[in-house]
């Protein structure tokens, strides 16, 4: 996500705690939270698909490998 975005999203937080948010800010804090999940997710996911366990044998297994077991 972009660092504007990241920064508005602070900033409508920040607004929404002290005064409160206009119905328009409140829908673009909504757009902006649900875009920054969707990336922290599909990072996430990425991570996950490219981690490996180690057995004490040495034997490396993907994780989805590993969780299907």
């Amino acid at each position: 996500m972009e660092k504007e975005k990241q920064l508005r999203i602070n900033a409508l937080a920040k607004k929404q705690h002290e005064e409160g948010l206009t119905p328009a800010e409140a829908v673009e804090q909504k757009q902006l939270r649900e875009e920054y999940l969707a990336e922290f997710r599909a990072r996430l996911k990425n991570e996950l698909d490219h981690t490996v366990i180690q057995d004490p044998d040495g034997k490396r297994t993907p994780l989805p490998e590993y969780r299907k077991k």
